[in-house]
């Protein structure tokens, strides 16, 4: 039976005339794109390369008047629309079929304001982007792991990363945000203006509006920063990750751990005999002072036998890149997740069983650690509710061709259903894929029917719906 997750999706096609795209090109600032021009195919192509689709026409915005205009005329055209921001979303609701893509990747602008620790970011801008600019001050605030992740969609589907155990989700640190709604009006929303919209924004993903600026709070961290890799060889994989479950319950929230399982790549600390071979790996960032982290994460080497090691002291920003070489675009993806609240031995055994018949050299299965401050926010503060999570569980398939689209999707699947009578409630909104819409509902848990409510005041008739999306009354 063939995999599901690459059809494509098939709205209701629309001609647009020549005059209707020449009148909306006459009104518009940034860059219109057809099928037939230059650069349409390199900017319709995104992340994941499962995703194939061909909008009508693309709108490159390069302020919020674009914005503005663009989402009047696809209104007004009864066009399907979709949004893109740094276009790394694994479902790749970036972008659509037939219809209009509102690209957002040209407006990258970034403000500091080093007294207040605030940092205004337009939607275009890549996490290295981002950091770059606010790591000139000492400053960061919690974002991903993967450099050219954009920032606009890691955000509004909760957002996590090495900092979040001491500072919060990504979401935990949005003050304001200015926004675009289905009607074409302008709003800010904070806690003190709009603050339905900005409860709603906050984990709602892209169902309520486009935002045009995110303002983030920072906090002190780096520029140097102790972090790197402790490599174990696979055959200890069930003490390694045993160990690693009880060790990140206690440790400091100045201090984060992930586990990742994979085939190790061809990295120069590793033995040559390794390559290629099953592998377990803790990866690691301590954000306060370097000597202090080595004393916390000296027992990590304890876990089994060590076959490569590279940790050191480095800048905030190269371990941010650290893993985008495995990460890199153009790559097939198909990932599957759970939220846990403890990593049980039930658990750790369906990895270790999974991890030993990888389907593909680039495929793994990684625990993100969160918990600490994330926790400390009540379920219903934000639409992101899954404030019991500590860790983020997600099976990544990655490959390189579509003959073997089948047999990884059937790997991730199996793995999926053989953790889930484990896993807690909710899940990570930003790594659900296209199929998964039986659990968007459950992704929210308790904050569902306010969605729904919200959904219904801003965008009654879901013209925003290329995103897990929460359908209005």
């Amino acid at each position: 039976m063939k995999p599901t997750i690459i059809s494509r999706v098939k709205p209701r096609q629309v001609k647009i005339m020549k005059v209707t795209i020449d009148e909306f090109k006459t009104h518009f600032q940034g860059e219109v794109l057809l099928p037939d021009d230059a650069g349409y195919d390199d900017v319709r192509q995104i992340w994941n390369a499962m995703i194939d689709r061909k909008p009508g026409v693309i709108a490159r915005c390069r302020s919020t008047e674009d914005v503005i205009r663009a989402i009047q005329f696809g209104r007004t055209q009864h066009l399907l629309i979709s949004i893109r921001g740094g276009g790394h979303n694994i479902a790749g609701n970036a972008v659509c079929d037939d219809g209009l893509m509102i690209d957002l990747s040209l407006m990258k602008d970034v403000q500091v304001d080093p007294t207040t620790r605030t940092a205004s970011v337009g939607p275009g801008c890549t996490l290295g982007e981002v950091d770059r600019v606010v790591q000139a001050h000492g400053l960061a605030t919690p974002l991903g792991i993967n450099s050219t992740t954009g920032v606009a969609g890691l955000t509004l589907g909760d957002g996590f990363g090495w900092l979040s155990r001491k500072y919060g989700m990504t979401i935990d640190n949005l003050l304001s945000a200015e926004v675009i709604t289905a009607d074409g009006q302008q709003l800010n929303a904070s806690e003190s203006e709009n603050a339905d919209l900005f409860w709603g924004l906050r984990g709602g993903g892209g169902n309520f509006g486009v935002v045009t600026r995110f303002d983030f709070q920072l906090h002190p961290v780096g520029p140097d920063v102790l972090s790197g890799l402790i490599v174990f060889p696979f055959d200890e994989a069930k003490q390694v990750i045993s160990q690693f479950a009880r060790f990140t319950c206690t440790m400091p929230e100045e201090l984060n751990v992930w586990m990742v399982t994979r085939k190790a790549p061809p990295l120069p600390f590793l033995p040559d005999t390794f390559h290629g071979k099953e592998m377990v790996a803790l990866a690691l960032c301590y954000v306060g002072h370097p000597e202090m982290g080595e004393q916390l994460i000296d027992p990590l080497r304890g876990f089994g036998t060590v076959i490569g090691e590279h940790v050191g002291v480095q800048p905030y920003v190269a371990w941010q890149q650290a893993f985008d070489p495995l990460l890199a675009k153009g790559a097939r993806n198909y990932w599957k997740s759970h939220n846990f609240v403890h990593i049980s031995d039930s658990v750790i055994d369906a990895i270790v069983e999974y991890a030993a018949r990888l389907p593909s050299p680039h495929c793994e299965i990684f625990i993100g650690t969160i918990g600490g401050q994330t926790t400390r926010t009540m379920p219903e503060a934000m639409a992101y509710s899954s404030r019991d999570a500590n860790y983020v569980l997600n099976v990544h398939g990655r490959w390189e061709t579509a003959a073997e689209d089948e047999h990884c999707i059937a790997w991730a699947r199996e793995f999926f259903a053989k953790s889930q009578p484990f896993a807690s409630s909710g899940a990570y909104i930003n790594f659900l894929t296209q199929e998964e819409t039986d659990r968007i509902a459950f992704a929210y848990g308790a904050t569902w029917n306010r969605l729904v409510e919200l959904k219904s005041k801003y965008d009654p008739t879901n013209l925003f719906r290329m995103n897990q999306n929460i359908r209005p009354v």
